[in-house]
């Protein structure tokens, strides 16, 4: 549905109308519908997390840090410690993964935090109908992510173990047995249970994230809903104002806490994920 000049007109269209993505015309609905608002949003705030900690590197200072390089730093330490207690193994990706994962899924939870129809007011300006601003709020985004976080806990398994010991464990755990023959019997259930863990693995980083965000961004939906009630200076349109207020204000800081908790979570289980490649079983 094009929706170029198209306003909601009651508060399920309003809804309706912030969650759909913008995507592209020749795939529009289909299978293969590319979202370009995840994407572009998205690699904006990747290329802002890579300006930022840039810059704060090259005019980082020993002798009298900023109160900036003190918090980056402080978020560094604290993925650093994190990975060196989950982490045993000798690969040095790990740590600056866990840090790319932390600060991105913050920069794009924090999305969550502008007020809802700023941005797809903009996107209107240039003929844009829809547009939604939370990249992790996409089911596409979290599931990208985490497809990519266990192919790279694949090629750390293989990295550590071989590919040899590697597709030996994957055949042969988590049921061991002594005999050739019961082994031989076991191979199709090992196999099995590799691939419903590893499935389980990608679903529960990708929904995690995205149901939380989703839940979010629906919540901060409906407060803004109570703004459409407004008939004018009376008392039920400002009771209802200031009751718009008190709810975004209050959700606001409590949604502080779900943007890096879910960051934070996602971060770990990408940590723990790699420990459990490389160690033996």
């Amino acid at each position: 549905m094009s929706a170029a000049n198209h306003a909601p007109a009651n508060p399920t269209e309003y809804i309706q109308h912030h969650l759909v993505n913008l995507r592209t015309p020749q795939y529009d609905g289909g299978f293969w519908t590319f979202h370009l608002d995840t994407f572009w949003i998205s690699l904006i705030l990747g290329f802002a997390f890579l300006a930022i900690f840039g810059l704060v590197a090259r005019r980082a200072s020993v002798d009298k840090p900023g109160k900036f390089q003190l918090f980056i730093e402080l978020v560094v330490e604290l993925v650093a410690s994190t990975t060196k207690d989950v982490f045993h193994g000798k690969s040095t990706l790990v740590a600056p993964l866990g840090l790319t994962v932390f600060v991105w899924i913050v920069l794009m939870n924090a999305m969550d935090f502008l007020p809802v129809d700023f941005l797809p007011m903009v996107a209107s300006w240039f003929g844009l109908g829809y547009l939604k601003v939370v990249p992790t709020a996409d089911i596409n985004q979290t599931l990208a992510m985490s497809l990519s976080v266990i192919f790279l806990t694949l090629f750390l398994g293989v990295q550590a173990k071989g590919l040899g010991g590697f597709l030996k464990e994957f055949f042969t755990a988590p049921f061991h047995a002594e005999s050739l023959p019961m082994t031989i019997v076991l191979i199709p259930v090992n196999a099995a249970m590799q691939l419903i863990e590893y499935g389980s693995r990608i679903l529960s980083l990708a929904l995690r994230l995205a149901g939380n965000m989703f839940a979010g961004e629906l919540v901060f939906m409906l407060i803004a809903l109570l703004g459409a009630t407004w008939t004018g200076f009376n008392f039920g349109s400002l009771a209802t104002a200031f009751g718009q207020i008190v709810a975004g204000s209050v959700w606001a800081i409590f949604h502080i806490l779900i943007v890096i908790l879910q960051a934070y979570i996602f971060m770990m289980l990408t940590i723990v994920y790699c420990s459990m490649a490389v160690e033996e079983h």
